[in-house]
């Protein structure tokens, strides 16, 4: 795990998920530095696991900065700036957005942050960590990553602390994990977290170039098979590779994901952890886009072990699905 991420050993904490580590390096940074401000700053497009410790910490006295994007869900840095006054004390961006695939710009956050001593830099690194490079994630005081989403256990998450930065901690008990996170360690969990990340990490570029490949296939297919479309995720390397975001005006998402799962394609309508919950993804609502091509979004996430065969497969299934829901629409509009 430290050589994926290119640490100390001595700087790596194991929690029970992703969303463990990002409450307890949110909460633990912020109230660790409360004395020197209230202040604190993330994007309107985090995770939940983000967000709603935000809006927590609120409740007790904290001051919420949402940071605005763009139609592509990158960050607006000119804004960071404008808010970094002196009672700033955490600031916390994903590297690459669940949702829509967006790689943020981390190393120019990291620059305009670097210079601030009572201040912490946490990335979300979820979505990131075994699928792009982590450099740039090195510029972060804290970095949360999920072992589930490089095929690893589920139910295992981890923290890097940058050496020096104390955390006053939410989980307290026996004391494992120095203190950070008591609670009996899943061992067997952390084992298989190892061997996944080195399993990701071995023929790593290899392993991307052909995720592309069958992503820019996909994304191909849609392209030249279904009519009036919206892709609302970057089509060239400043997305990642494992997502694609694609609206279907005139299809209701909901539909279209069952229709699909039907004939064995599994995708989401927003955060695939999220699926469970109602009401419109906030992510392409930030974005700007309209309820319409919201309500017709569908995310698909791919990985190595994706073939060009299931691409063609499922865009036969996308354009028959989408044609069909279509079809039906217009006859109930008409009527």
């Amino acid at each position: 795990m430290a050589g994926a991420l290119s640490i100390s050993p001595a700087d790596l904490y194991f929690t029970g998920s992703g969303t463990e580590a990002d409450n307890i390096a949110v909460y633990g940074g912020a109230r660790a530095l409360q004395r020197t401000g209230k202040k604190i700053i993330t994007t309107s497009i985090e995770h939940p696991a983000i967000l709603e410790t935000y809006k927590a910490l609120e409740q007790e006295g904290f001051e919420t900065v949402l940071l605005e994007v763009d139609e592509m869900g990158l960050v607006n840095t000119d804004q960071l700036k404008s808010e970094l006054s002196d009672d700033v004390v955490l600031v916390s961006v994903m590297h690459v957005n669940n949702e829509l695939g967006t790689i943020e710009p981390l190393k120019e956050i990291g620059e305009i942050l670097k210079d601030r001593e009572k201040l912490l830099f946490h990335v979300d690194a979820v979505q990131s960590f075994g699928k792009i490079d982590m450099k740039e994630a090195q510029a972060a005081d804290l970095i949360s990553v999920s072992a589930h989403k490089i095929h690893g256990p589920k139910g295992m998450g981890a923290l890097y602390v940058r050496r020096g930065v104390n955390l006053r901690t939410p989980v307290t008990g026996g004391g494992q994990e120095r203190g950070l996170r008591s609670g009996t360690e899943n061992v067997p969990g952390i084992a298989g977290f190892g061997v996944a990340a080195e399993l990701a990490y071995t023929d790593f570029d290899k392993k991307i170039t052909y995720m592309r490949a069958i992503r820019q296939h996909l994304l191909d297919g849609i392209k030249a098979e279904i009519d009036d479309i919206k892709v609302n995720s970057f089509e060239d390397e400043r997305c990642a590779a494992s997502v694609l975001n694609i609206s279907f005006p005139g299809v209701r998402g909901e539909v279209l994901l069952h229709m699909l799962e039907q004939k064995g394609i599994y995708v989401s309508t927003g955060s695939a952890c999220a699926s469970n919950k109602k009401g419109q993804s906030h992510v392409l609502k930030a974005i700007g886009l309209s309820d319409e091509l919201i309500e017709g979004a569908i995310r698909f996430s791919l990985s190595q072990f994706n073939t060009i065969e299931e691409m063609e497969y499922a865009v036969d299934c996308l354009k028959k699905s989408v044609a069909d829901i279509r079809k039906i629409t217009k006859y109930r509009g008409k009527k």
